[in-house]
């Protein structure tokens, strides 16, 4: 069975040999994550040149993500490397302190944080396990008495409950990393705690312009993890100054509270769904496979549901990264995402009353849905510059393959990330009709179309303008 849900992998200690890569990208992987929050420039081209080679091998081409630290909120270092705090005890952030901290204070790695708070805040620290309440500021010293205490260690991040922190999206690493990912050509960017359009936009024009000099453009994705990025205008205008989002449920639960981020999830994935943007669901999936053979019941439902809303991809972080089972993790989520996709529920009629197409290629990509669902077609095939008639095509759930066959390696690798979207590589003629027999000849080899299949095909006439789709036609192989 052919699964529309895609997988999105991080690379790490646990995964970067080239046996259990291999084996990861057949397992199910489409998109490998570089996480900038650790390793070395050079460690991650080392890994995205393994990628290619290993892709390049085995004939399957995975989309490459950047995802870019951000600002590094987080406490200093301790003498003992953590201590214990006990609860209704005093304990002092200070920006200002040079020595190594213990039970009484420790310094700060973000120092504006003496700014950005006053009497009455909450602050989270290691994920919500630590609670403070702020009772005074004195110049760069943020007086707290611990509400929730517990072991606290070396670097754990802070978070304000709902949010508030002046952090800029992009720090002097970021920028630097931003021209890492560019040499590599990561098809994806990710970018970390924005907090409205015009983060993202600064970062697109970071990426344009390091990327110039390998005529490379990324996709840009925004994580969402900060309370004020979930503002409905806000959250309107990141997606549009965007190509996706990710639901970084982690620091949103701590910031938000865990309670309110399934009914978030939901919203923003229909929120981008509807503005033909991608989404990525990540942080905590499939968690307990870092050191189990199998994930927990509600682990699967978690999955299971992120399906059903209709994300484009389920993100696995640690579990691959640094975990004792990254290969049979992909394999179970990749069984999840196939069972849940058998029962969904299809209301392709349904998301097309009442709405307008202003442009000729998005109306026959949709045209294509519509036509190729009620005829029963075996598969839809869309022959593609940019990737943008598949990208359309991939908002709508149908339970029919469609395969986007493209002559350019970038857009087939940003493609890997579309829901319902396999993308293929062919180098088109540009006669119209040749093209045509040229797709249909690729899809019999592999083994997806045979005598009697019909099928549904769209094109741009003439070949080879982006955005220039405009002809729809079904087929009967005979």
């Amino acid at each position: 069975m052919m699964r529309d849900t895609k997988i999105v992998a991080t690379l790490g200690p646990a995964s970067s040999s080239p046996p259990i890569l291999e084996q990861l990208i057949q397992a199910g992987v489409d998109v490998v994550r570089l996480n900038f929050s650790h390793g070395t420039a050079q460690d991650h081209i080392a890994r995205a040149q393994l990628v290619r080679e290993i892709s390049a091998r085995i004939g399957k081409e995975v989309a490459i993500m950047a995802d870019l630290q951000g600002p590094k909120i987080r406490v200093g270092k301790f003498s003992g490397g953590k201590i214990v705090l006990e609860s209704g005890n005093p304990f002092i952030l200070d920006a200002s302190r040079t020595e190594l901290g213990d039970v009484k204070g420790v310094p700060l790695d973000y120092k504006e944080l003496p700014r950005d708070v006053k009497p009455g805040d909450v602050l989270l620290l290691n994920d919500g396990l630590i609670v403070l309440m702020v009772e005074k500021v004195v110049g760069e010293a943020i007086h707290t008495i611990v509400k929730i205490g517990g072991e606290l260690s070396d670097n754990k991040g802070i978070n304000k409950q709902t949010g508030g922190l002046s952090a800029p999206a992009l720090t002097s690493k970021d920028m630097d990393d931003i021209k890492t990912a560019m040499a590599l050509q990561a098809d994806y960017v990710a970018v970390s705690f924005p907090k409205n359009r015009t983060d993202m936009e600064m970062a697109r024009q970071l990426c344009n312009v390091a990327g110039h000099q390998y005529k490379h453009r990324p996709a840009m994705i925004a994580k969402i993890e900060r309370a004020e990025a979930i503002r409905p205008s806000v959250l309107e205008d990141i997606l549009d100054a965007s190509d996706g989002i990710m639901v970084a449920r982690g620091d949103l639960a701590v910031e938000v509270g865990a309670a309110a981020v399934p009914a978030l999830q939901k919203r923003m994935i229909q929120l981008a769904r509807e503005r033909d943007k991608i989404t990525i669901t990540a942080t905590q999936m499939m968690e307990s496979m870092i050191v189990n053979p199998v994930p927990t019941r509600a682990e699967v439902s978690d999955v299971a549901n992120a399906v059903l809303d209709g994300t484009d991809a389920v993100m696995l972080s640690a579990e691959t990264a640094s975990g004792k089972y990254p290969v049979e993790t992909v394999q179970m989520m990749a069984s999840i995402c196939l069972e849940s996709e058998v029962h969904e529920q299809l209301q392709l009629d349904h998301a097309f009353i009442n709405k307008t197409f202003n442009r000729i290629d998005q109306s026959i990509a949709m045209g294509a849905l519509f036509t190729a669902y009620h005829l029963g077609c075996k598969a839809i095939v869309a022959l593609t510059d940019s990737g943008s008639t598949a990208l359309w095509m991939s908002r709508q759930k149908i339970h029919i393959p469609i395969y986007a066959v493209t002559p350019r390696v970038a857009s087939q690798r940003k493609m890997a990330l579309y829901r319902n979207i396999r993308p293929l590589l062919m180098d088109a003629s540009e006669d119209r009709d040749t093209a045509l027999l040229q797709a249909e000849r690729l899809l019999i080899s592999r083994g997806v179309l045979q005598a009697g299949d019909i099928y549904a095909i769209t094109c741009g006439e003439p070949m080879g303008h982006p955005g220039g789709t405009n002809m729809l036609k079904i087929v009967r192989i005979t």
